[in-house]
């Protein structure tokens, strides 16, 4: 599949999910570089912006499997990968398989779970498996979680820990639609008698395969990797951050940065492709100082500066 075949297939899966669900485009194709790139995306928003059925969108598009974990501070951890039941007929323990055995998984407010609830997809996300007494069982491939959280609503929540946000290849958000999205969605509603919008799906699993795959095949020049890698290195220094972006976290970031060209087209990345995609890819990945958090200070705040004061690399016109 060459590039441009990349892209229009990609165009097609975005515009079969906007068929149903009413999100910006760019959002909607950071989120599908993270499903391409075998990352992980998380989702922070108020309730009612169409997570879940951007989610299942997503998958119906690409032909995936799809389940939804609504993380409660009750949930267990046997209740995401599942546990050994006992079978009375033969007298043996059998694995039943949890929700987190699916091609895509939106675990739903990720922060209302505790701690220990939410490692248990630390493994899973980072290793493609999980361990159940002992025994570990792969996860289907791909494996990609897209979990969301309330940015607003703090009570009864556990904060995310740096291990877990750091295993999230982006961090981005929905947003409310604009007038005329939400026009459409009155509309919608008014025609009560019409059937919910739904998803068709527009990829075969060869070629899920051939779009995961064709980002190894983007190229990216020396001086875009310096680029990229001055960006990172810059959290470490910025004096707001207590501990900046890990080097997997670094490549994890060049991982996005080759899908996101592959996605627009192109067998090699640009120094834009990184302008997009650091808010996005890096943010997240920030531990901030004290001062800094109580001076309302966030991470998309340190990136967009960090971009600002990088001297951006001139490459040679292709």
């Amino acid at each position: 599949m060459d590039p441009n075949d990349v892209s229009v297939r990609c165009e097609s899966i975005l515009d079969e999910i906007r068929s149903a669900v009413i999100v910006d485009r760019s959002v909607l194709r950071t989120m599908l570089v993270g499903a391409l790139a075998d990352g992980h995306v998380l989702l922070e928003d108020v309730p009612g912006t169409g997570k879940t059925l951007t989610a299942g969108s997503i998958a119906d598009a690409l032909g995936l499997s799809f389940s939804r974990i609504q993380f409660t501070p009750d949930l267990l951890p046997s209740d995401v990968t599942g546990s050994n039941v006992f079978d009375e007929r033969s007298g043996e323990f059998a694995f039943q398989p949890g929700p987190v055995f699916a091609n895509v998984v939106l675990a739903d407010e990720i922060n209302r779970a505790p701690p220990k609830t939410q490692a248990a997809l630390l493994e899973a996300m980072e290793e493609g498996q999980v361990t159940v007494d002992g025994t570990t069982r792969e996860l289907p491939e791909p494996f990609v979680v897209l979990a969301t959280q309330n940015p607003v609503e703090m009570d009864g929540t556990f904060e995310l820990p740096a291990a877990q946000k750091d295993r999230f290849m982006i961090k981005t958000s929905l947003g409310y639609p604009d007038f005329d999205g939400e026009m459409e969605l009155l509309d919608r509603r008014a025609s009560r008698t019409d059937k919910s919008p739904s998803v068709d799906r527009v990829c075969t699993p060869e070629v899920v395969d051939e779009l995961r795959a064709s980002p190894e095949r983007v190229s990216v020049e020396v001086p875009v990797r310096r680029y990229l890698l001055t960006v990172a290195r810059e959290t470490r220094l910025d004096e707001r951050v207590e501990s900046g972006v890990s080097p997997r976290g670094v490549q994890r970031f060049f991982e996005a940065v080759r899908t996101l060209a592959a996605v627009r087209g192109r067998s090699y990345a640009r120094p834009d492709d990184v302008k997009t995609l650091a808010p996005r890819a890096l943010s997240h990945r920030l531990i901030l100082t004290t001062d800094a958090r109580v001076d309302r200070v966030d991470g998309t705040t340190v990136i967009e500066d960090i971009l600002e004061r990088v001297q951006v690399p001139q490459l040679a016109a292709s």
